[in-house]
């Protein structure tokens, strides 16, 4: 997949292209089936695929007092995209000016003058421009018109599940600790990343179980608070099984902010500095305050024991 930065520096592919719009924020299950889609018709039409998103979710400039958390950081969006076999995915910079730009002018500058869009592909429900005026009826005017086809999809389903995949509805699940649910929704754990920072060794000095604390990015959605079982994965690609703590240690601290906390099973060294991931397979209990270090200390024990039965 090749990445473009610029809608002016899209490279003229012979034939035209087929073309996806959204944030894309998770590239969740749904988006795979609309992304599949586009590169089949885009096979059918000797087109090449391209998804158009952004750089950051518009509604951090649209509504940024009651913005979603992001599911992924725009490195995890676009390897995820490179995991779909799409060929070009242009990321355009989203501003207050991109915000105030009428969707038609989005349609002739992006779709029609920079990728030469002959196929667009989008969800039912797709709004852009501003004030959300563009939708799929606009695309079908414009396309009649500009010579592109439209084919909408509609919202995909989960097997065993009452509600199609969305963001929204992996972010709910989340916030309530159902990480099961949104690794069903995503297609696979949901995985947050940060830096190493602070004392790492702190636990295992005071507890016996060394962590390490992972400051992940204000903006990321974030699990409920509890105690959970799941995947570390270190910069060289290595991944090992964690125990992980999402809370505010209750046992030590009364109003202390939250911190991912994550012990590695069968580890010893330094992790400080270095850049994490962290997988959230299963939730193994929420977050409790201890009478006593050493009641803290046999119920950490526990956890690691599901953990490594869980993840074995």
């Amino acid at each position: 997949m090749e990445v473009i930065a610029d809608p002016a520096s899209f490279p003229m592919v012979p034939g035209g292209t087929a073309v996806t719009i959204g944030a894309y924020d998770g590239v969740h299950l749904g988006h795979r089936a609309l992304i599949n889609r586009l590169r089949d018709l885009a096979d059918i039409r000797s087109l090449a695929s391209v998804v158009v998103t952004f750089d950051r979710h518009p509604a951090t400039v649209v509504r940024p007092d009651s913005a979603p958390r992001l599911l992924t950081d725009l490195e995890q969006k676009l390897e995820l995209l490179a995991e779909t076999g799409v060929d070009y995915t242009l990321v355009v910079h989203f501003d207050e000016a991109r915000a105030a730009e009428p969707a038609e002018d989005f349609v002739t500058e992006v779709l029609v003058d920079s990728v030469r869009a002959k196929v667009v592909s989008v969800g039912e429900d797709f709004h852009f421009g501003n004030k959300r005026r563009g939708n799929v009826a606009l695309l079908e005017s414009m396309g009649a018109t500009l010579g592109f086809e439209v084919a909408p999809i509609g919202l995909v389903a989960v097997p065993g599940l009452d509600e199609p995949v969305s963001s929204t509805r992996i972010r709910h699940a989340l916030a309530e600790g159902d990480v099961g649910l949104a690794a069903r929704l995503l297609g696979r754990p949901h995985e947050v990343r940060g830096v190493v920072t602070g004392d790492a060794r702190r636990g295992a000095t005071l507890l016996g179980y060394p962590t390490a604390n992972v400051e992940v990015p204000a903006e990321i959605q974030m699990p409920a608070e509890g105690i959970y079982a799941g995947w570390y994965t270190r910069p060289d690609g290595r991944r090992h099984q964690a125990a992980i703590s999402f809370g505010r240690r209750p046992t030590f601290y009364d109003d202390a902010p939250p911190l991912l906390e994550a012990h590695l099973l069968d580890f010893d060294g330094d992790l400080y500095g270095e850049p994490a991931r962290v997988a959230f397979v299963a939730r193994l209990r929420g977050e409790e305050r201890f009478d006593s270090v050493d009641a803290l200390v046999a119920q950490m024990g526990r956890d690691v024991e599901a953990t490594r039965e869980l993840l074995t």
